[in-house]
């Protein structure tokens, strides 16, 4: 063995949390390499809010072509998702960074973190575009109690993270990083954020609003990745520590995602009060138990609420691989220009 090449990383010896056997800073050669493919679905992905032009949502939001109703569901869906981006992003550099200890897996975070900014830029975009007051956006959830609720629940989970001294060393550390993990990924942004892409989708589908709903489905398409990146965090720290998944703590999950639905179910109450656009508040509490089962099963637990998905229409939007005519409309599933195949 030449001189210095004990020092060469071994795979083998990588793990997600707690490898103090590797050198972090060495990304070659992968041991994950999902990580390093929804890196590089990541990048293909890249999109600017800028790009999306505006002038017909400002001339539909100045007109009567919208209900208050109509109103109501965009104003709210801003105000949520204006700081939930944040909320995800912060939690990503300061509580979730830190404590994955795999290069791979790491890159993915810092080009997630990049795309929680870009979604923030993307509701300032939104709120400038239509001359919206940013404080009623920005600060709504301080002022609208279904959002502080949502906003609330995943900050009280970052608490203990984020505390000096922390550490994933202890059982109790591991499995708390485990418990923000599913709560930000499989909650916030498997199951908080798939009302109000419903809901914007929706309006999208019907015409209205189409510049804020073609910015809706790039985020979408972006928060699949996010979520399958999540899940296979979720799952490949539960094989290397199979000890963490205890029944208490696949009851404790049952709990928090229990909790988490009937807060969105809350939430699509407020947003819809009336029902609109062919949309109603028991449709949305049909659709988060089905968006919650589905969030489960993928992290290797029961199915609890047993609904069906009134509505369908998201699969097609959720799909990655569907292609627009390039000439007709912006490419939904637009790719960088290094990567677009034409």
């Amino acid at each position: 063995m030449s001189k210095g090449t004990e020092k060469r990383v071994d795979a083998s010896q990588k793990r997600l949390i707690n490898c103090s056997k590797v050198d972090v800073n060495q990304l070659m050669p992968l041991k994950y390499k999902w990580a390093w493919e929804h890196y590089l679905n990541g990048c293909a992905n890249h999109w600017m809010p800028s790009e999306v032009p505006m002038a017909k949502d400002i001339e539909m939001w100045k007109s009567n072509a919208l209900s208050p109703g109509e109103k109501l569901v965009v104003m709210r869906n801003l105000g949520f998702f204006s700081t939930a981006e944040s909320l995800v992003g912060n939690n990503l550099v300061m509580a979730i960074f830190k404590h994955v200890t795999n290069p791979e897996a790491r890159q993915y975070l810092l080009r997630q973190a990049f795309e929680e900014a870009i979604h923030t830029h993307t509701f300032h975009y939104i709120v400038e575009s239509l001359a919206l007051d940013p404080g009623e956006i920005f600060n709504m959830y301080n002022e609208s109690k279904v959002i502080a609720d949502k906003d609330r629940f995943e900050m009280k989970i970052t608490e203990d993270i984020i505390k000096e001294g922390f550490s994933t060393d202890t059982f109790e550390g591991a499995q708390k990083f485990l418990e923000n993990l599913i709560a930000y990924y499989i909650i916030m942004e498997g199951i908080f954020f798939y009302s109000g892409f419903a809901m914007i989708l929706s309006m999208h589908r019907q015409n209205k609003m189409t510049g804020i709903g073609e910015q809706f489905q790039y985020i979408l398409r972006d928060e699949t990745v996010h979520l399958n990146f999540g899940i296979d965090l979720i799952n490949g720290i539960k094989e290397e520590n199979p000890e963490l998944w205890t029944e208490q703590f696949q009851q404790h999950i049952y709990d928090l995602v229990a909790e988490a639905t009937e807060l969105e179910i809350a939430y699509a109450k407020d947003c819809l009060p009336n029902g609109i656009l062919g949309l109603t508040a028991p449709m949305f509490e049909e659709y988060v138990g089905y968006i919650a089962d589905r969030r489960l099963e993928r992290i290797g637990l029961k199915a609890q609420y047993r609904k069906k998905n009134p509505f369908p229409w998201m699969s097609e939007v959720i799909d990655l691989n569907k292609e627009k005519n390039f000439f007709e409309t912006r490419v939904t599933d637009y790719q960088s220009s290094s990567t677009l195949t034409w």
